[in-house]
């Protein structure tokens, strides 16, 4: 069988591309007036106790305004707890993954429940809409967009569960993030990576659909409202 020529690769792999575009276009233009499925937001943490992700009994999250996040943070015990409420489920890896993150990282100040999509072939594009919590705190909407470049291939829908180091005021969040991503998706798998600027790190977990490996150098940028344009 002959080999593939570029222009073929591209037409093969133009549809996954396209697809991710449209999926991540859905996932910003839906309403917002209520959390999405599986990405409710907890209710406010009892003192000393672990963070409800996923409890009902709250009400949308409020628009994004700059708000002082105090140094009080996560176990994680107690950030386990919330991982598996919020993923629907309770596995090994999921602990993990959680434990990876706290031995390079320590506990966290806040953390993110949200959706994304994304795919990507030689350059790709990734779109997210989720919740910022943080103990004190009303829970906030927020949005997240950005490229991805690197030998990165497939697509994935993903729920993701982002912790979040040295935070001080919500503005700080609304900027870029570069990291790097090398993490394998596989079916009902899970992905985590480093994303940081200037003190504060971003610590995503993601699991999901599809098939995606590759270096996936890019960054994430966080907003208050939802954009298209992933730059």
């Amino acid at each position: 069988m002959p080999p593939i020529s570029a222009s073929g690769q591209f037409s093969r792999r133009l549809p996954v591309y396209l697809a991710a575009v449209a999926f991540g276009a859905a996932l910003l233009l839906a309403g917002c007036a209520s959390p999405g499925a599986g990405e409710a937001p907890p209710a406010p943490p009892a003192a000393g106790g672990a963070p409800q992700a996923g409890a009902g009994g709250q009400g949308a999250p409020i628009p994004a305004e700059n708000a002082p996040v105090p140094n009080k943070t996560y176990t994680a015990n107690d950030t386990i707890i919330a991982a598996n409420n919020f993923f629907g489920g309770t596995t090994q890896g999921l602990a993990l993954a959680v434990q990876k993150v706290f031995s390079k990282l320590g506990e966290p100040n806040a953390y993110i429940t949200g959706n994304e999509g994304g795919g990507a072939f030689i350059g790709g594009l990734r779109y997210g809409i989720g919740t910022l919590h943080y103990k004190g705190g009303q829970p906030m909407r927020i949005y997240w967009q950005g490229p991805s470049v690197g030998f990165d291939f497939g697509g994935n829908a993903s729920k993701v569960f982002m912790l979040i180091y040295n935070l001080h005021w919500t503005d700080q969040l609304f900027q870029r993030y570069p990291g790097v991503a090398g993490s394998l998706y596989v079916i009902a798998g899970l992905g985590v990576n480093y994303l940081r600027t200037d003190d504060v790190t971003i610590a995503p977990i993601r699991t999901g659909v599809g098939l995606r490996a590759g270096a996936n150098v890019g960054y994430l940028k966080f907003d208050r409202t939802r954009t298209i344009n992933p730059f």
